[in-house]
């Protein structure tokens, strides 16, 4: 049986992946909740993620663990949702570079290790486990196909549970501007919005992505902070084969629900830049040059007609692993901030709000308690 929180008021910030989850697995629990965001939801990273499902390369092994149990959540869901275009898992497909950074062996040798379902395939070879891609794009040190991988389509699986937290109770306020977290008495007592809305509350989760180390060092706690601008590029729909995700040297690329692929890359973060009004100025020629890297990769190299692009920051901690759990110090107030907010958007979810309203810390989730980076300051101080 689960228990009963009704008497627990809990107000989540951040209309993204995180938020909404948490708001779900808040209000699944009994909570009274209300979900706060500063647009419409999806409107900042959750739209414009590659939203890739996976564990592989190289990762500590907490947060691999972590990932894994991530991706179960996922698969949970989709044998629920059999047949759904919004949620896939048809492999991922990733090689390097032919140079001197050309890790694959490597990294197929650490996934066999830890036991992390993986195939070295030579280029010739990959047509047998998944088709639509253009083997003569594939490096001589071959490709590495992980069958457990997959893609979320985070938009409308957001959208899905955005109905499922209204149909529990849970009150929804969107466009109300920027949040910030009230503070009495040294605990968190709720949320004022830029609207003038405020909404009182016995604990608080920021879920607002690229935000969040800004707003908890108004709260006079650090969270070392690598986020970088990103784009994300979706192509017109054409006819394809493709199903798993690609990772390669010049871009990464998955199928959409509508017949469509997104792409992005590390290189055409390079290239963006922010105005003085906050804008990016994304260049014609780098949209240009990541529909083409994406034909590259595909079979028969198909022409790709941009439809739409997005751009902005892409949350990432500085150590680039997640960051969740309660600030030191303030009782109510937590934090949820993360590079995987995909992979790892339904199991942070409910973690998180099981520690809220039952106070249990959960053991999956000590490495990345945001307590970390003020322990850092400290020695480096010492």
């Amino acid at each position: 049986m689960t228990p009963s929180y009704a008497h627990q008021r809990v107000t989540v910030i951040g209309g993204g992946i995180f938020g909404v989850s948490s708001a779900v697995h808040l209000a699944r629990l009994g909570a009274h909740v209300t979900l706060v965001t500063e647009g419409a939801f999806a409107s900042e990273a959750s739209g414009r993620s590659l939203a890739w499902l996976n564990s592989a390369r190289f990762r500590s092994e907490e947060y691999h663990r972590l990932r894994v149990i991530g991706i179960d959540r996922w698969r949970t869901l989709a044998s629920r949702n059999e047949g759904a275009a919004w949620l896939r898992f048809e492999g991922g497909l990733t090689w390097d570079a032919d140079d001197a950074s050309n890790r694959i062996a490597e990294a197929f040798a650490h996934e066999q290790a830890i036991g992390y379902d993986s195939m070295l395939l030579a280029a010739g070879d990959v047509a047998k486990v998944t088709p639509g891609i253009n083997a003569a794009a594939i490096s001589r040190q071959g490709a590495i196909f992980n069958p457990g991988e997959g893609w979320v389509d985070l938009p409308t699986l957001i959208d899905i549970l955005v109905r499922e937290l209204t149909s529990l109770g849970g009150q929804v306020l969107t466009q109300t501007g920027k949040a910030s977290v009230d503070i009495k008495g040294g605990r968190a007592t709720g949320v004022s919005c830029a609207n003038g809305t405020r909404v009182e509350a016995d604990a608080v989760l920021v879920a607002t992505g690229a935000a969040v180390p800004a707003m908890a060092q108004q709260a006079g706690h650090v969270i070392a902070d690598g986020t970088p601008v990103a784009l994300l590029v979706k192509s017109k729909p054409f006819k394809s084969a493709l199903r798993a995700v690609l990772n390669t040297p010049n871009v990464a690329l998955r199928p959409t629900p509508d017949g469509a692929i997104v792409c992005d890359s590390a290189w055409s973060e390079e290239e963006l830049n922010r105005g003085s009004n906050g804008s990016y100025d994304v260049r014609p020629a780098t949209v240009e040059r990541l529909l083409s890297e994406a034909s590259n990769v595909l079979e028969g190299n198909p022409k790709l007609e941009l439809e739409s692009y997005h751009c902005g920051p892409k949350p990432v901690p500085g150590d680039g692993e997640s960051v969740i759990g309660p600030l030191d110090g303030i009782p109510g107030y937590f934090v949820a901030f993360s590079h995987s907010g995909a992979t790892l958007g339904l199991i942070t979810g409910e973690l998180i709000a099981h520690e809220i309203v039952t106070g249990e810390a959960s053991p999956l989730l000590a490495k990345f308690r945001p307590a970390r980076f003020s322990r850092h300051v400290e020695a480096l101080a010492s």
